[in-house]
């Protein structure tokens, strides 16, 4: 990685897949780290490794981000520590694959809390000091979903949705401020999540491995976008291809398509 950049990175979800390697990618550029999810050990094991290969300061604060209170509270305890935040990654987010009448409605309802109020609520307690400051960056990991109405992913895809369209707002609100936002809209990338995604019913059973994508790969482009203060990125010349073309066709054309993947899933 060239240079360094320095700073304090909040980064959430990070304990595994897209958040684990845009925290290491932003250690290497010589950030020190806010590191959050649920898993403790985990992210105490990530400390640990990014600390000695980096010579970065890492703080951990394990959170359930869907607990009552949990992204104010974790705001007043960096505050209280004296960390002040110049990058925001909301990465943390969660996926259901099925048909919407037939999801638990309580999970349903969670997906939209994680992957919208939470990540909503972060960068409204963050940004305002970023401004004060005249400097800094969000990236909100968003998805190719975003784009396009997805049948037996439609909270996921309609909450993604959500992420672009507000991270594009918010851009267009802070120009000229130092602080820049860029929405991460990767296709299929090798989590955790997209591997549990692609064992249950849904248009994810037919998804070919040469289309998921690396998650290294996907991170970096997506620090390096947001460096760049870049709005939106998707990783991939096959994704950016299915993005750009959305629109060149009717909204009936897509969401017909999109079903008969579905159902053929």
């Amino acid at each position: 990685m060239p240079g360094k950049t320095g700073g304090t990175a909040l980064v959430t979800g990070a304990s595994a897949g897209i958040g684990l390697e845009v925290a290491t990618v932003l250690a290497e550029r010589g950030f020190d780290l806010a590191l959050v999810a649920r898993r403790e050990e985990a992210l105490s094991a990530l400390a640990g490794r990014l600390a000695a290969a980096h010579d970065c300061r890492v703080a951990v604060y394990p959170r359930d981000l869907l607990e009552d209170g949990a992204p104010e509270e974790l705001a007043a305890t960096l505050a209280r520590d004296g960390i002040e935040i110049d990058w925001l990654v909301n990465n943390a987010g969660v996926t259901d694959v099925g048909s919407f009448h037939e999801l638990p409605l309580d999970r349903q309802l969670m997906l939209i809390r994680l992957n919208v109020n939470v990540l909503t609520e972060l960068t409204h307690r963050f940004v305002g000091g970023m401004v004060d400051r005249g400097h800094g960056r969000i990236l909100n990991v968003a998805s190719l979903s975003s784009f396009q109405p997805v049948p037996s992913l439609a909270v996921y895809a309609a909450s993604k949705a959500f992420v672009l369209s507000f991270s594009e707002s918010l851009s267009e609100e802070l120009r000229g401020t130092g602080v820049h936002v860029t929405a991460l809209c990767p296709g299929l990338t090798r989590t955790d999540m997209v591997e549990q995604a692609k064992h249950a019913d849904g248009p994810l059973r037919m998804a070919p491995d040469f289309l998921i994508g690396d998650t290294r790969d996907v991170a970096a482009q997506g620090v390096e976008a947001c460096l760049a203060g870049r709005v939106v990125v998707v990783p991939g010349a096959l994704n950016r291809l299915q993005a750009s073309s959305v629109g060149l066709y009717p909204r009936w054309l897509v969401r017909t398509l999109g079903g008969f993947m579905s159902r053929r899933g």
